[in-house]
């Protein structure tokens, strides 16, 4: 490998690191729930809850709800359980008050004495503002602004619980009435086996009191953020809208920024998202008269970074006396295929990462390829480690003839460099002759100075792919491995440092990368033979550790189990040498690639500036 083909490394090198940086995050302090908390939620679930009065501030708008009664009758909370939620209503604006997942787990959970389900699962409404969500806005004739929220509505409910299983449905009706015959209406309709539901909005007689050609269905405070890591949390939030046949997203990503986007015309569906979970709003029938608003902040408290968002479907109000609209509403995981399968382009929320800011790149791998793959290993093998490792040496079967290419490249210059350092002693005073006659050593042998780099390139795009998969999904979220790793979704903690370390801000030390470090150590060693490149053996195997330290577990096991199969074959290639010898070509006068071309222009040129410099002599 020889200078140039050593800064083209750094150069790559140099890329992927500032982007693996802006893309990490930095793990927060540690901070459990406190046993204050635990009391709270257990006293809310056996008393009536006190109205919660939202603080007005300048960015809060100034609601009245005075024309549809007080805000003083007592909560009625109704609990719908199904086989993978449990779902708590309020009356307080016939409003989601609560939403647990049962199959996903608290980050907390195995760390407190309290076991009961409240502290066990994640729960996704953020209910820190006003007590639930999803809520109706409409202006009224009279000048005021009107959000449901704090109004109270009346349900048809008999019960106070209600169990759901497999196929099993229910309607819950809630109903706010006026004296004069003027009503709204919310319906719920859960399934027993679903993460989505559906809701059916009904204004009687209401033509008489909005003002406008519209009403807004808002889900106002985004999804709770449920993870340890809030930082890298909120690095995936974001709200988006489905439309146009494309998602358009909005994401807050300066701390104390305020930022707002207005969409006209039809909207399939909003979303507000963290890192595993989401929520989605999809009217029935999407209006060409609709739109969508969206607000988003991104905050640090003395819970860590969050991003808050609120969504607003614009619905079109045909001045009727009785107008029903009907949604889904989709409160769940963030999984491709389960996404998928509501057949709305829901699953366009995944985040399959991208190349440069080209997701046109990723996706394809990652959709067609990497996930069907990774599911598929999955089908068969219940241990995400294991799938991981596998995963990991079909890739590195699949990546062969790119990595075996590019380390037969490097291999032959390295064969290459004495004949390269005979010159450099030979023209010591003359460096544009050394660059001739090293050009001319290149053409001689065949060897294509970017032939090494090349396939690392190609490779960047499928890696990329691989570290936004690890990443994200959910499936391997709280997933145990073996020995000290016991979560492939975050670091596996070996030490806690009393520091950070500047620059990479991280004060931990991650076992898996540490081993991902020796293994690109011993790659480095067995590569670079340069004298003058002998740093590289050292800074980037640093670098590279000290970056990964605070990377999810499950991305540092595929990296070094990839490595650790890259130093099998580099190993093959330099004591075997695969073939790889250093002779003339048989006909150097064969027509020249697309680099041989290139370095012909490039000593053209470099030719033509000495002879005009010389003129100007």
């Amino acid at each position: 490998m020889d200078k140039q083909t050593s800064i083209a490394f750094v150069l790559i090198g140099i890329i992927l690191i500032t982007w693996l940086y802006f893309s990490s995050s930095t793990q927060p302090p540690k901070q459990p729930p406190k046993k204050a908390d635990t009391t709270a939620v257990q006293k809310k679930d056996t008393a009536a809850a006190k109205p919660i009065v939202i603080q007005k501030t300048e960015s809060t708008p100034q609601y009245d709800s005075s024309p549809f009664g007080n805000v003083s009758q007592p909560e009625k909370i109704i609990t719908v359980e199904t086989d993978l939620a449990k779902i708590e209503l309020t009356s307080k604006g016939a409003r989601i008050r609560r939403f647990f997942l049962k199959q996903y787990k608290t980050w907390y959970h195995n760390e407190i004495k309290d076991t009961t389900f409240y502290n066990q699962h994640v729960q996704l409404v953020n209910t820190a503002a006003n007590g639930g969500d999803l809520n109706i806005i409409f202006g009224t004739k009279d000048g005021k602004r009107v959000n449901t929220s704090n109004i109270d509505f009346k349900s048809d409910a008999a019960n106070y619980f209600y169990r759901l299983r497999d196929k099993d449905s229910l309607a819950i009706s809630y109903v706010f009435a006026s004296d004069n015959g003027k009503a709204i209406k919310k319906t719920f309709v859960f399934f027993g086996d679903n993460y989505a539901s559906k809701i059916d909005i009904e204004l009687d007689n209401m033509n008489e009191v909005i003002s406008g050609y519209r009403y807004d269905v808002e889900w106002s405070n985004g999804v709770n953020f449920v993870e340890e890591n809030s930082v890298d949390e909120a690095n995936h939030a974001n709200a988006s809208a489905f439309s146009g046949d494309e998602q358009v997203i909005i994401d807050a990503g300066k701390v104390g920024e305020k930022i707002t986007k207005d969409i006209n015309g039809k909207v399939d569906w909003v979303a507000i998202r963290d890192k595993y979970f989401a929520m989605i709003l999809a009217p029935e029938n999407p209006s060409g008269e609709g739109g969508a608003y969206f607000e988003g902040n991104r905050i640090i408290n003395s819970y860590g970074t969050k991003e808050i968002y609120s969504a607003s479907l614009k619905i079109p109000f045909k001045n009727q006396k009785i107008q029903k609209d009907s949604f889904t509403l989709f409160f769940g995981p963030i999984d491709y295929s389960l996404l998928k399968s509501y057949g709305k382009n829901f699953q366009s929320i995944f985040e399959f990462g991208s190349f440069f800011g080209l997701k046109f790149i990723i996706r394809p791998i990652s959709e067609y390829i990497m996930l069907p793959l990774f599911k598929f290993l999955n089908s068969f093998i219940s241990n995400f480690g294991l799938v991981i490792i596998l995963f990991s040496i079909i890739i590195k079967f699949a990546l062969h003839p790119l990595t075996r290419q590019s380390m037969k490249s490097m291999k032959k210059m390295q064969m290459l460099q004495p004949k390269i350092n005979e010159l450099k002693e030979k023209y010591k005073d003359n460096t544009q002759k050394v660059q001739q006659e090293t050009m001319k050593l290149y053409s001689t042998y065949g060897i294509n100075p970017m032939g090494g780099c090349l396939p690392m390139l190609l490779q960047m795009p499928i890696l990329i792919a691989l570290w936004s998969l690890f990443n994200v999904s959910v499936e391997i979220r709280q997933q145990p491995f073996m020995l000290w790793m016991t979560n492939l979704s975050s670091p596996d903690i070996i030490y806690r440092l009393p520091f950070k370390i500047p620059l990479f801000n991280v004060d931990l030390i991650s076992g898996l990368a540490l081993l991902m470090g020796i293994t690109m150590f011993l790659q480095q060693k067995m590569t670079i033979k340069d004298p003058s490149q002998k740093a590289m053996v050292y800074v980037m195997p640093v670098m590279m550790t000290l970056m990964f330290m605070s990377f999810p577990s499950g991305l540092n096991l595929y990296y070094f189990m990839f490595n650790l199969l890259s130093i099998g074959q580099q190993y093959y290639i330099n004591i075997k040498h695969d073939n790889v010898e250093l002779v003339p070509v048989a006909n150097p006068n064969k027509k020249k690639g697309f680099f041989g071309r290139m370095m012909e222009a490039a000593e053209k040129q470099a030719q033509d500036q000495r002879k005009s410099s010389q003129k100007k002599r």
